[in-house]
């Protein structure tokens, strides 16, 4: 088997308390004779390991075992909960385990975390879509009380007393009648053997002790004090470097290069041609393997390298818009299938058309920690360390690309510093898998931040034109919305979108989405291809269709002659979440009173990944631009595990859309990046952060996404802002908000 040596604590098991090895796991267990393991069927339902013996096995670190379940207790009274959810910053090392602990009444405090590795029998284990905490909020919440259940009726069974009159409290089953208790370790082998509930009773939200309690983060103090492990850090023995040259010129070809040179170069093991792979492409690329990366990194610039662009130095973002545009003006585009009225009628009769075309740039990902994946392949076996949104995704991407089953593939899944969709398309780690495979070895990828910049994928550039009518009374009577740009669903996915809409292009502007009462309404998405790789960028479609859904909403509100907040409010009537959103956003913000003061505050609302966020922003002008004063921002995200977690992801949503509106976009001329590292694609600063607050209205129901939904209505609220402070609407983005002219 393949032995990790890791320089720091294994990253399947972190803890806030204490650390046990999986090894001493493992012989606890296999002593005891017994253990409590419930999970989740792929058909959704409750099951429950055999007793005293492990379930399954899958090659890991010195013959270790993947149990498969979500709770482990052995008869020591070590609680293990698995995270089925990766963690890349946004919370679920806390949020997975928290729904599990709040049923089965342990601390998290108490309990060992252990991320889950791409077993099928833990189901999908991904994070993306905002998705972690509102498709777990059931399932996962089942499974601890399943447990809490069992252990409850086998210490009733032992004491003789009605299940009925017990309760569970912090890792024990008590008595309150006689005082008595007992920890569950010391029921654990009863326990195993009973029938798993199938509908085990949820806690009422009133008597929770850990859901929507601003509690502290376990994986916080590892990632203090460096224990945690990122996909850098992984150390293999025999482990070798690889650094990769791919074409300045995107999709360019090899024609030559000088492998003999730099073969002789210190520390250098390898140089050869390998590929990356892209769902839409596979193209070439020189690597260099070596003994240290230092190493691997010099042989690298050593290398003079003839390539062939064919043709893709015509690659050019202008060229994309300029398309783009005449596209969206020309033609209809292949509708949404929530058309209502009589669109075409209704703008033919209106009192006033006003049209507007907006446009957001190509962006990149930028994430803290560089792009890497380390590989060993032997045979037909392969053992992967990466930082990814989906260990499964992974699993079932590397068996394909090398043809082997998926029963051949490990991965263990670390700690990410930063993905925001980056981390989902897995390019890097197939490109590992080819290196290693070539040089039989276990190999560390590590992509330069030049390489990142350069390659991409990026956030898609896109093209929102929109038409409104109104009525001789103000009223808004007809609505077009156009969405034109390339398709995450064509490129990366192959989907043929020739004749019907895109459907994840159409996010946050549908009927579902963005239930404005408009009696005529239309919206479509007009396909124009480009080669250079796009995928998710945080909050997707939703961060370039809001900007001009929501910028165009304040148009026809000053084209109508009322007040923007009124004009939302009015077409919101139906709806009282929004209405009731929109209105603790007024109170929070004072936005009447600044209003009336003739001051230039401005808002947007929008929907995303189950949840509604709104902003109002206020900006004061500041030479040829504006100063962003102050960010006010309420969400709707139902019930939550930890609302810091909902405030920090909603901050890190506003800077982030900042970034994206205000600072250097990804462009392409000639085929290259012209952007190629921090100095020129340039992130805010803490000097650039406005004050940001956040509210989260309670209102108890079903828990949304968090992580995105809090992004594409800041950009819109503040442009709406700069529109009453200058008289500018700013339709083409980035712009430098110091200096508008």
């Amino acid at each position: 088997m393949l032995k990790p040596a890791f320089a720091h604590q294994p990253p399947f098991l972190m803890s806030s308390k204490h650390s046990t090895s999986r090894r001493r796991f493992l012989k606890v267990t296999a002593a005891a004779g017994a253990y409590l393991a419930i999970g989740i069927s792929p058909a959704g339902r409750l099951v429950a390991a055999t007793p005293g013996k492990q379930p399954g096995r899958l090659p890991g670190a010195e013959g270790e075992t993947e149990l498969n379940s979500y709770i482990l207790i052995t008869p020591d009274n070590k609680i293990t909960l698995f995270n089925p959810r990766p963690e890349m910053g946004q919370g679920t090392w806390q949020s997975m385990p928290a729904l599990i602990a709040e049923e089965l009444e342990v601390r998290l405090r108490d309990v060992d975390i252990r991320m889950t590795a791409g077993a099928k029998r833990h189901g999908r284990q991904s994070v993306g879509g905002s998705g972690s905490v509102r498709q777990s909020w059931i399932p996962l919440r089942q499974v601890g009380a399943a447990a809490r259940e069992m252990l409850i009726q086998t210490a009733a069974k032992r004491w003789n007393v009605p299940a009925s009159e017990c309760s569970a409290a912090y890792g024990k089953v008590l008595h309150p009648a006689t005082g008595k208790s007992l920890p569950y370790g010391a029921l654990v082998a009863e326990a195993a053997q009973l029938p798993v509930p199938e509908n085990p009773r949820l806690k009422d939200p009133k008597d929770f002790k850990i859901l929507g309690k601003p509690i502290a983060r376990p994986d916080v103090p590892s990632k203090v004090n460096g224990s945690a492990i990122f996909g850098i850090d992984v150390q293999v023995p025999g482990i070798l470097y690889a650094s990769v040259q791919h074409c300045p010129v995107i999709h360019g070809k090899i024609v030559r290069f000088n492998a003999e040179a730099v073969s002789a170069m210190p520390g250098v093991k390898h140089v050869f041609k390998t590929e990356r792979k892209m769902p839409h492409k596979t193209v070439d690329a020189v690597a260099v393997v070596a003994t240290s990366y230092w190493a691997a990194h010099k042989g690298r610039l050593a290398l003079d390298i003839e390539w062939d662009n064919g043709g893709f130095d015509a690659i050019a973002t202008a060229t994309y818009f300029e398309t783009a545009r005449k596209k969206a003006a020309d033609e209809p585009g292949n509708a949404y299938p929530d058309e209502v009225g009589k669109v075409r009628t209704a703008f033919a009769s209106a009192a006033k058309v006003v049209e507007a075309v907006y446009e957001t740039p190509f962006a990149s990902h930028a994430a803290m920690e560089p792009v890497t994946a380390t590989a060993w392949v032997q045979g037909d076996q392969v053992e992967i360390w990466a930082p990814v949104q989906s260990s499964t995704g992974v699993i079932e991407e590397v068996a394909q690309y090398l043809g082997i089953p998926q029963e051949n593939v490990k991965i263990n899944v670390l700690f990410m510093g930063g993905s925001f969709g980056r981390k989902g398309y897995y390019d890097f780690v197939l490109e590992a898998v080819h290196i290693s495979k070539q040089i039989q070895a276990p190999v560390k990828l590590i992509w330069t931040r030049e390489d990142d910049f350069n390659n991409g994928p990026y956030r898609p550039g896109m093209i929102n034109a929109l038409r409104g009518a109104l009525d001789a009374r103000g009223n808004l009577i007809a609505w077009e919305h156009k969405v034109a740009g390339e398709a995450i669903g064509a490129q990366v996915f192959g989907q043929d979108i020739s004749a019907q809409a895109d459907r994840g292009s159409g996010e946050a502007i549908g009927q579902q989405t963005s239930p404005y009462a408009i009696p005529n309404r239309r919206q479509a998405h007009v396909h124009v291809p480009t080669d250079i790789p796009i995928v998710w960028w945080r909050s997707v479609y939703s961060s370039t269709n809001a900007f001009g859904q929501e910028c165009f909403i304040d148009e026809m509100a000053h084209a109508a002659g009322k007040d923007p907040l009124d004009f939302r409010l009015e077409l919101l009537q139906a709806e009282p979440r929004w209405t009731a959103l929109l209105n603790r956003l007024a109170e929070k913000s004072g936005y009447r009173a600044i209003r009336a003061a003739g001051h230039a505050i401005g808002i947007a609302i929008a929907h995303s990944f189950g949840s509604t966020a709104a902003y109002a922003i206020t900006v004061s002008p500041k030479g040829n631009g504006v100063a962003i004063d102050r960010v006010i921002c309420v969400i709707d995200c139902g019930m939550t595990v930890n609302p810091d977690t909902v405030r920090a992801q909603t901050e890190g949503n506003a800077i982030m859309a900042l970034s994206a509106a205000a600072f250097p976009a990804m462009t392409f001329a000639g085929g290259e990046a012209q952007e190629s590292n921090y100095s020129q694609y340039r992130l805010p600063a803490l000097r650039d952060i406005p004050p940001i607050e956040v509210y989260i209205m309670e209102n108890g129901e079903d828990p949304g996404g968090v992580g995105e939904p809090g992004l594409p209505p800041f950009t819109p609220a503040l442009f709406n802002a700069v529109f009453l402070a200058t008289g500018k609407r700013i339709r083409r983005l980035p712009v430098d908000l110091e200096n508008l002219d």
